[in-house]
């Protein structure tokens, strides 16, 4: 497992599970000077992350390896209802939103990602972020 975070701080901690480089190094240059991070790289390791740390909130791509992000949020949900979980997707089809919110997923996002969209979809549910 990949866990490069910072915790503490009293900054919100924020599991990114984001199998695909550039996509999750984007997302910390974005995010690093606001919340811890935690990065998974597939779906299971995810599940096994979320298990293993207290987090605000989840940004879940849907397409990775080893889980997908909607197994990996459905089994979340077996955990936790009250975790604000983003997925988010570059290919974008109806029928991955309507399984995403099926799944119970708070938001979604497309990519590539939009810094305004980001900011926006994580503070509704993270409102102790200040950017």
């Amino acid at each position: 497992m990949d866990v490069k975070n910072d915790l503490g701080g009293g900054k919100p901690t924020l599991l990114i599970a984001e199998d695909e480089e550039s996509n999750y190094l984007l997302l910390k240059t974005i995010l690093h000077k606001y919340c811890n991070l935690i990065r998974a790289k597939t779906g299971l390791e995810a599940l096994a992350l979320f298990k293993e740390n207290e987090v605000d909130l989840i940004l879940m791509d849907i397409k990775m390896p080893e889980m997908t992000g909607i197994e990996s949020l459905k089994e979340i949900r077996k955990l936790s209802k009250d975790i604000p979980v983003i997925m988010q997707s570059a290919y974008v089809f109806d029928s991955d939103m309507e399984a995403a919110k099926e799944a119970g997923a708070s938001g979604f996002i497309t990519k590539p990602i939009n810094l305004k969209v980001l900011k926006n979809t994580i503070s509704q549910y993270c409102p102790s972020i200040v950017w």
